[in-house]
């Protein structure tokens, strides 16, 4: 029986750790310290978190399921790279998803939890006049944050997870395609989503979701390039 558990407690105990392993590259991933197609060796990442290789492996695969990271057959994992296609994917997937959870939220939403999401726009905007890429990256998380804070209220644990896969998602995308310094999420945006909350105009709060979301996507150059060979690439 002693030995049962103990089995069970170990299992558990990889679980939290392979997870713990995961959280921390995916928000590393959201803040664009990991830029797509990094390598993600298994003893580095071991070594780095202080685990087993295998406790590493795990993570990763996790991770390949979420299609953060791309494992491949003798070259191992790396930070995935999606195609201009993955990327319309990603933001068709969220205009979908995203109005659902904002009216969801507005159901349950709390005046502290209005405060709270202000409170994070006042952290986005203070990061935003702030230089360096400290802040900067501080600011990608925050502003990234807002639409996590949004599945949270909205109770729906699914949705919350598959709202991580897709910020996540999304910054590998901008990390790769976006055009201009400016923030990911535009502030002001965020502003105005939650004064239509607060006024109980969720029609409005669902017209500028999309429009928000359409602007992040507008920032993306997304066509497609042709391949040039070595000669063609040095002529230019």
């Amino acid at each position: 029986m002693k030995s049962a558990v103990k089995a069970q407690q170990a299992e558990d105990s990889a679980e939290t750790g392979a997870q713990q392993i995961r959280d921390a590259i995916r928000e590393a991933i959201v803040e664009r310290r990991l830029s797509p197609g990094t390598k993600l060796s298994e003893s580095e990442v071991g070594n780095l978190f202080n685990v087993s290789r295998t406790l590493a492996r795990a993570a990763l695969q996790a991770l390949s399921y979420e299609g953060l990271v791309s494992v491949e057959k003798n070259r191992g994992a790396f930070v995935a790279y999606p195609s201009p296609d993955e990327a319309r994917q990603i933001f068709a997937a969220r205009r979908l998803v995203e109005p659902g959870i904002l009216r969801e939220a507005a159901t349950r939403i709390t005046p502290a939890d209005i405060s709270q999401l202000r409170q994070l726009l006042l952290e986005e905007g203070r990061l935003m006049s702030e230089p360096g890429q400290t802040a900067r990256r501080a600011e990608i998380k925050a502003s990234g944050d807002f639409h996590l804070m949004l599945a949270e209220i909205s109770g729906n644990a699914i949705m919350q997870r598959f709202m991580e896969e897709l910020v996540a998602r999304s910054s590998l995308v901008i990390a790769l395609y976006g055009q201009s310094t400016a923030s990911s999420c535009g502030h002001s945006e965020h502003g105005d989503i939650i004064a239509a909350i607060e006024t109980d105009d969720l029609d409005r709060a669902c017209q500028l979701m999309l429009h928000h979301i359409a602007h992040i996507e507008a920032d993306l150059d997304l066509r497609e390039r042709k391949s040039l060979g070595l000669k063609e690439a040095f002529e230019l």
